[in-house]
C-alpha cells in the first residue's frame, strides 16, 4: 500500500479495547471525520459506518486517491445526510489501514503486528465506534447508517447495544454471511497468500508488498459488486482498444480491462493484511448465532426504529436477506420499515445515482 498524509483527526482509547476472541487490544488509535455540528445537548449525532474496503473518508477528498468522499453525494449542507443539521461521524474500523489500529501499527514491542494482530469481528469494530462515541460524550445516537458491512455494523449495535440509538438504517446488508459469500472472501485470501510478496504477513519494511495477489483479491470481490445487467450494458463482449481478439492472454476485453484497473488501482490505499483481517470479520458475522441461534432474539432488547433497504439487482446482499432481518424485527414487534429499490448497478447501488434512496434516506432520518 501506498503512503500518503492523511490529515483526518485521531484518538487513543482512555481505555483498553476487549475483544471477542478474548484477546485485549491496548492503546487502541482510532481514526475519523466529522461533518456539521454537535448540539450542545449531543442528540443530533449520526454515526455512518464504512465497508470493507471504505474509510472515514466520507465527503471530502480522499488523500491517496484524491477522489471524492465514498458517500459525498449523500452526505452534507442540505443532502439526505444533512450535515446543517446532523453532527455527522465516521470512524475507520479497527483493523483497517486509513488510521486506525490495525496490523501495519506498531504493536507494544514496535514493530509492525502483521499476522500477530488478533482476529477482530463485527462487535468488535462496534465497541471501539461506541468508545470512541464515549470520548466525545455521545451517549444515544439520534440514528446509526451503514451499507453493506457497514450495515451489519448498524445491526450489530442495534442488537448488542440497543440503548445507544434511536434509529438503525441498514442498507443493501444482511445479517449472517452466506457460505456463498465466505466462498469468495476465501478466494481473496488465497490470492494474497500465495504472492510470495505476502511473506506470511510480515512485508512492512521489505520494499515488497502481495499487490499482485490484493489486486487479483479486488477483482474477484468487484465483481460481486456488480450485476449480470450492469456488467453486460457497461461492457458487453467489446473489445478494448482492438478491432480484433489477440489470441493471447492481454486484455482483449474492455471488462477485463476494467478489472485489471480496479485490482491495480486498489493496492494504492489498501494494505493486503487489513483485507485478510476486515473479510474474516464479516465471515463470522452472524447476528442469530451470537443470540443463542434465534435472529428474533438479537433484537429482543432493541430500543430503536428501523428501516431496511435492498436493491432488485444485488446478489451479493439480497432481498431476502433483508426481509430476514425486518422478519426478526417484527417477531419482537419492532418497529421496522422496509423497501426494496430497482437500480441497475448490483451490491453498489447504496453509492451510486439511486434518487429513490435519497428520498428514504431523508425521510427515515426525519
Amino acid at each position: 500500500m501506498a503512503t500518503a498524509l492523511d490529515t483526518s483527526p485521531s484518538l487513543t482509547l482512555s481505555n483498553a479495547l476487549p475483544l471477542d476472541s478474548g484477546q485485549v487490544l491496548e492503546n487502541v488509535q482510532i481514526a475519523y471525520q466529522t461533518y456539521g455540528t454537535l448540539a450542545p445537548e449531543k442528540d443530533n449525532a449520526i454515526l455512518l459506518c464504512h465497508a470493507l474496503t471504505g474509510d472515514q473518508h466520507v465527503a471530502n477528498p480522499h488523500p491517496i486517491t484524491g477522489k471524492p468522499g465514498w458517500w459525498d453525494r449523500m452526505v452534507g449542507p442540505g443532502k439526505p445526510i444533512d450535515t446543517d443539521r446532523f453532527f455527522v461521524i465516521c470512524t475507520n474500523v479497527i483493523g483497517s489501514c486509513m488510521g486506525s489500529t490495525g496490523p501495519a501499527s506498531l504493536a507494544p514491542d514496535g514493530e509492525p503486528y502483521g499476522m500477530r494482530f488478533p482476529v477482530i469481528t463485527i462487535r468488535d469494530m462496534v465497541r471501539a465506534e461506541l468508545a470512541l462515541l464515549d470520548e466525545f460524550g455521545i451517549g444515544r445516537l439520534h440514528a446509526v447508517v451503514g451499507g453493506s458491512m457497514g450495515g451489519m455494523q448498524a445491526l450489530s449495535l442495534a442488537a448488542n447495544f440497543p440503548d445507544r440509538t434511536a434509529r438503525v438504517l441498514a442498507i443493501a446488508t444482511t445479517a449472517r454471511h452466506s457460505a456463498q459469500n465466505i466462498a469468495f472472501h476465501e478466494v481473496g485470501r488465497q490470492a494474497i497468500m500465495a504472492d510470495p510478496n505476502w511473506q506470511d504477513g510480515a512485508y512492512y519494511g521489505t520494499g515488497k508488498e502481495p499487490d499482485s495477489g490484493l489486486a487479483v483479491a479486488r477483482m474477484a470481490a468487484h465483481i460481486t459488486y456488480l450485476s449480470e445487467a450492469g456488467l453486460t450494458h457497461k461492457f458487453g463482449r467489446r473489445l478494448q482498444d482492438r478491432q480484433a481478439v489477440g489470441f493471447g492472454f492481454d486484455a482483449d476485453f474492455q471488462v477485463e480491462s476494467y478489472l485489471r484497473y480496479q485490482g491495480l488501482s486498489f493496492t494504492s490505499r489498501f494494505d493486503a493484511n487489513s483485507y485478510l483481517y476486515i473479510t474474516r470479520a464479516m465471515d463470522y458475522f452472524d447476528l442469530a448465532e451470537e443470540h443463542g441461534g434465534r435472529l428474533a432474539n438479537a433484537f429482543a432488547k432493541a430500543q430503536s426504529r428501523f428501516c431496511l433497504i435492498s436493491f432488485d439487482t444485488d446478489w451479493l446482499y439480497t432481498t431476502s436477506d433483508a426481509r430476514n432481518v425486518v422478519h426478526a424485527l417484527n417477531a419482537v414487534a419492532a418497529p421496522v420499515s422496509f423497501v426494496e429499490l430497482s437500480a441497475p448497478y448490483g451490491h453498489d447501488s447504496f453509492l451510486l445515482d439511486v434518487p429513490a434512496l435519497d428520498r428514504v434516506v431523508e425521510g427515515f432520518l426525519g
